[in-house]
């Protein structure tokens, strides 16, 4: 202040926290998402699910939870090693994403097990398509090795197979050891 105690300087202090920010989103980032596919993981596909199931309800509609297992994946993994699985788990993951429309979700779950969530569909039959399209474009070459797998699919509908994540889940699980134990390379939908 001057004299006559009218402010006469301001001082300011300014400090950068793009950084700190930066490193916050990366961390909650990394909280929803799988490290390497960059998917949604189990949390984030949990939450997922819970709000197409409410949504189901309010608008007395259906939803499709797909559970993926690659076939053979440990195979891949012991004959060329860790890195080159990776590589593949990557290309499968950018693949399904290619494949699913916009408002669909897919998700890593951990290891070499994926899940697929449709929060709206007109037939049972549209889910069958999705899952025929997802067996033939595994099949094709992916990674610079060009490896091919094939991934065994189990289905659940809500809410006919359940009305909560973790029973939706189990169905669809249960029905990919089912498509497994009848060959692989195939889908199956729960038994209700």
């Amino acid at each position: 202040m001057d004299e006559d105690s009218k402010i006469s300087h301001y001082v300011g202090i300014k400090e950068d926290i793009t950084e700190r920010r930066q490193e916050s989103e990366k961390t909650s980032y990394m909280a929803y998402h799988d490290g390497l596919t960059r998917l949604p993981n189990r949390e984030l596909f949990h939450d997922r699910v819970i709000l197409a199931a409410a949504s189901a309800d309010r608008f007395n509609t259906r939803m499709a939870l797909m559970y993926l297992d690659l076939d053979g994946f440990k195979d891949i993994n012991d004959e060329y090693g860790h890195d080159v699985g990776d590589d593949l788990l990557k290309a499968v993951a950018e693949k399904l994403s290619h494949l699913i429309r916009k408002g669909d979700t897919v998700a890593r779950l951990g290891g070499d097990e994926f899940t697929l969530l449709i929060p709206e569909f007109k037939e049972r039959n549209d889910i069958e398509i999705v899952a025929k399209k997802i067996l033939t474009a595994l099949q094709e070459p992916m990674t610079a090795r060009k490896l091919t797998i094939t991934v065994s699919i189990g289905i659940s509908f809500y809410p006919e197979h359940g009305k909560v994540f973790e029973v939706l889940l189990k169905n669809a699980d249960k029905a990919m050891y089912q498509a497994k134990k009848l060959g692989k390379n195939n889908y199956q939908i729960v038994e209700a």
